[in-house]
């Protein structure tokens, strides 16, 4: 391996790495009470796209001064207050349908179900299972590919 084949691979390299880092390092917030507005500019008097309701997680895209220009599981986007926002980690079941098991595993038996737009509190996670609680249900797990994020 000549010294420019091993500069060109080093620098493929990093920029798979730097590439990786970012998409791990993505910016989640939910939303902190019911009825914000997610609007269609960074500005009190510009269109409300939606109202969310409270724990509604939401990826963040980009900062301009107070405000969170964000996107949802649907990818619907807007731009938010950043006051009503907070690093409480949730998630938003996605899925049409799915269990919640008393244990990180499909042989865990379930203790609950949800359907599709619940929002989950996220408690902590272990591999591909995600262990929640929700006001109306017993806390469990449910597999990260029924929830986003």
């Amino acid at each position: 391996m000549n010294h420019r084949t091993f500069i060109a691979e080093a620098g493929t390299l990093l920029t798979a790495l730097l590439l990786a880092s970012a998409v791990s390092a993505a910016e989640f917030v939910s939303v902190v009470k019911d009825g914000v507005n997610l609007r269609a500019n960074p500005d009190t008097n510009a269109t409300v796209l939606f109202q969310l309701p409270a724990g509604y997680p939401l990826q963040v895209i980009e900062r301009k001064g107070d405000w969170l220009n964000v996107s949802d599981y649907e990818n619907d986007k807007g731009w938010i207050a950043a006051s009503l926002v907070a690093n409480t980690p949730s998630v938003i079941v996605k899925a049409a349908k799915g269990n919640i098991r008393s244990g990180a595993g499909t042989e865990s038996p379930q203790v609950g179900k949800v359907v599709r737009d619940v929002i989950l509190k996220k408690l902590e996670q272990q591999g591909d299972w995600i262990k929640v609680s929700h006001p109306q249900l017993p806390s469990g797990w449910i597999h990260k590919q029924l929830v986003w994020p």
